[in-house]
């Protein structure tokens, strides 16, 4: 029919314009923590990109339940605000007549909400935690940026490299200043490489025709020595350290195997996302209805308080199960009925066209 295809076609740009939009604030905000963090050293610069991208892979689900839940809201507000609606009514049509088009919609994004938070997010963050794990466990040499100083993990020592070659094996134009037995030692080459022993595959960096200066702080005595080959040790290689016990991060069929609070909270939690996706469409039609005289945006900003609530009631009771004090079946279900019940008054209300609040409410109001 002609009023279903126009509303998809609404639908289907309105939802791509607010996922980009919203995407975009998360790697801002985001992008803000972790280029200050690779300012610092803490990171190196080439892991700022895998970050971000982990990070928006953790919280896509929200993003796109909020995402269906605007697009919704926007379109159908749009509709109310053009009295292009009233013509949809003048023909037949009732408010409850969107319901099978719009969920024909989102049952894609629905199945992709789902995915991502009972299969991709958990992974998104494993892989998270590995990559920042493997990060950690990088030898020194690796964590330099050309250009700039880093000191070493013992803080003894601090590197500038100002270029690399041979797919990082070679080093151009070192400076290394370290302080040993109470003597000052700095380290200047145009060239060097990396070397690693066979028997214990420990990694050394070998410099070439260099100088090394070294003073004496209780005796004040200056020597400046010229050599051909001069090699340290960089750091001794360890096997890397990934231990992994988020919650978060554990796959959705091992947290059916347990059964423990932790696990049915968070498996709770990941099925709620998609179950709030379906609630959050049946809410968002009744909600779109817009009075001229409240302004052309207040029922955006009731459903986005309302949106805000329901996933933090969502969160209390995660939290709730996690400590034992609430069954997880009734835990899991309660915000869901609540929300569902409000949206069914809704929608009723506003298919017959009555107000929102009964006549002996508002009448008791009144005599108040």
């Amino acid at each position: 029919m002609l009023y279903q295809n126009k509303l998809k076609n609404e639908l289907f740009y309105n939802s791509l314009s607010t996922i980009l939009i919203l995407s975009g604030i998360v790697v801002a905000q985001r992008g803000v923590v972790v280029f200050r963090l690779a300012s610092k050293g803490i990171i190196p610069n080439d892991s700022i990109l895998t970050i971000l991208v982990f990070s928006l892979i953790k919280y896509l689900p929200i993003l796109l339940t909020l995402t269906l839940f605007l697009t919704i809201l926007l379109t159908l507000s749009r509709w109310f605000r053009d009295s292009e609606m009233m013509i949809w009514f003048s023909s037949g049509l009732g408010l409850t007549s969107f319901i099978r088009p719009i969920l024909f919609f989102s049952l894609p994004i629905i199945l992709l909400i789902g995915f991502l938070s009972l299969y991709l997010s958990p992974w998104a963050t494993q892989k998270s935690e590995e990559y920042k794990a493997g990060l950690k466990n990088r030898d020194e040499l690796a964590t330099i940026s050309p250009g700039s100083f880093k000191e070493s993990k013992s803080k003894d020592r601090v590197f500038y490299v100002e270029g690399f070659g041979d797919l990082g094996s070679k080093v151009k134009n070192v400076f290394v200043q370290s302080e040993q037995n109470g003597k000052l030692g700095i380290i200047v080459s145009n060239e060097g490489s990396r070397v690693s022993t066979s028997t214990d595959k420990d990694e050394y960096i070998v410099l070439k025709k260099g100088k090394r200066y070294e003073v004496n702080h209780e005796n004040n005595n200056f020597t400046e020595i010229k050599f051909n080959d001069y090699g340290f040790l960089v750091e001794r290689k360890l096997p890397p350290i990934i231990d992994v016990n988020q919650v978060e991060a554990m796959p959705t069929a091992l947290l059916l195997l347990t059964n423990t609070n932790r696990e049915i909270a968070e498996f709770v939690w990941r099925v709620s996302l998609p179950l709030s996706g379906i609630v959050l469409i049946i809410l968002a039609i009744p909600l779109s209805f817009i009075n001229p005289r409240s302004g052309r945006s207040a029922n955006i900003i009731i459903a986005i308080m309302i949106f805000a609530i329901y996933n933090n009631l969502m969160g209390v009771t995660q939290s709730y199960i996690n400590l034992g004090k609430l069954n997880p079946y009734v835990g899991g279900a309660i915000v869901h009925v609540l929300i569902i019940s409000i949206a069914s008054y809704l929608m009723l209300r506003r298919n017959l066209n009555l107000p929102l609040l009964p006549s002996k409410v508002r009448n008791l109001r009144l005599k108040k």
